[in-house]
């Protein structure tokens, strides 16, 4: 966790209290401690704790959750999303963006399809493939603008896209 939370007030959200996305890293961490683990204590959607869980690295802890949750709610798109984003944290790079792409393809024309496409980009990110990153942000960023999402979704994919061109020019 951060303790000077003034260097991170320009990360972009990353969809849960007190867990903000590294500019640098494209990676969701924990600015505020204690702002997350008070939302963990009043939310009840399944995917919550699963989500802190990967955001702290305990994949294991997570996987655990994931397969008690999936075993619920087999087709929840969020649950499934996690578990390539496991994949993507256990450093499995190849069988994560084979499953961001399986759900892409399930997605397509949908509005979950800008998430994909978002997560997509971070594996490539991660696995050191800015140029199919750029590819996967710039299509998400295309999506999330086109039907008005929420801003604080266009800023990540703007920061995320920015990010991976700057990868795609250092590395040449």
């Amino acid at each position: 966790m951060r303790q000077d939370q003034s260097e991170t007030i320009e990360w972009p959200d990353a969809g849960f209290p007190g867990i903000k996305i590294n500019p640098l890293t494209l990676t969701p961490e924990i600015v505020d401690q204690d702002i997350c683990d008070a939302a963990l204590r009043t939310r009840t959607d399944p995917a919550d704790p699963i989500f802190v869980l990967i955001v702290q690295g305990h994949t294991a802890e997570a996987a655990d959750l994931l397969a008690e949750a999936r075993y619920k709610d087999p087709e929840s798109f969020p649950l499934r999303a996690f578990e390539a984003e496991i994949l993507r944290v256990s450093h499995r790079y190849d069988r994560a963006i084979d499953l961001f792409r399986q759900l892409q393809s399930e997605f397509a024309g949908t509005p979950s399809e800008a998430l994909v496409l978002h997560y997509l980009g971070r594996a490539h990110y991660v696995s050191g493939r800015p140029a199919a990153a750029v590819e996967a942000f710039s299509r998400a960023l295309d999506m999330r603008v086109a039907s008005a999402a929420d801003a604080a979704q266009i800023y990540s994919s703007t920061v995320a896209l920015q990010r991976a061109r700057q990868m795609v020019e250092i590395t040449g």
